[in-house]
């Protein structure tokens, strides 16, 4: 990621989300032992709150837009993210160009 997304993140100005998609998708990375977080997945809950970062839930809406999304992506919870994306308009932070595919804004670099 590069310091001026990293700005961008930090700016106070800017409403972050962190979809409920995403920390399931962590959840399951912990419980298969594929991934290690240098606390406890309550301490992410709080470090959420600590920096007003919001949880973005799965309504219905994101559903229905999840099944419009032309198969460009195979991964379930990636579709899911651009699906809340286009739906809600929001800006994905990501380093997945394959996304670049999809009528979304995705920062990185």
């Amino acid at each position: 990621m590069s310091r001026t997304v990293a700005e961008i993140l930090e700016s106070t100005e800017n409403t972050l989300h962190v979809s409920i998609v995403s920390l399931w998708e962590i959840a399951i990375k912990l419980g298969l032992g594929k991934l290690d977080l240098q606390s406890s997945f309550d301490d992410l809950r709080n470090s959420l709150d600590e920096f007003q970062i919001e949880i973005l839930p799965i309504q219905f809406e994101d559903i229905q837009q999840y099944l419009n999304l032309p198969l460009h992506h195979r991964d379930p919870f990636d579709r899911m993210l651009i699906a809340q994306a286009v739906k809600h308009s929001l800006v994905l932070v990501s380093r997945d160009t394959i996304l670049d595919a999809y009528p979304i804004q995705r920062l990185w670099s």
